[in-house]
């Protein structure tokens, strides 16, 4: 089970294509309540560990296995929201736009 410091080091090599994103996404890990805070809102974003009370656009929960599957490609944004492996609280389009940002290489 990877930790917040680890799946931010993994994330940093997406910051390119995050700056892009234009709002901020914090992902909640429900296994060990870490939290992940990608800020696009900047020209260069920050990827960071947060705490759940830091402020966002929209805010997914998974565990911390499945960030770092869809960090890295080997799972499906689509499909872990349809089989209860993620849930998204506020805008499901900044969470649709977040996953197309990380898709890319």
């Amino acid at each position: 089970m990877p930790s917040a410091e680890e799946l931010v080091a993994k994330m940093q090599g997406k910051a390119g294509h995050l700056r892009r994103l234009g709002y901020r996404v914090r992902f909640d890990l429900t296994d060990t309540a870490e939290s992940v805070l990608v800020d696009g809102t900047t020209s260069a974003a920050s990827i960071t560990e947060a705490s759940s009370a830091d402020e966002a656009d929209t805010v997914l929960m998974l565990s911390s296995d499945d960030l770092a599957k869809l960090i890295a490609g080997r799972l499906s944004p689509m499909l872990a929201f349809a089989t209860g492996k993620l849930k998204v609280e506020g805008s499901k389009g900044v969470a649709m736009k977040l996953a197309s940002l990380l898709d890319e290489d």
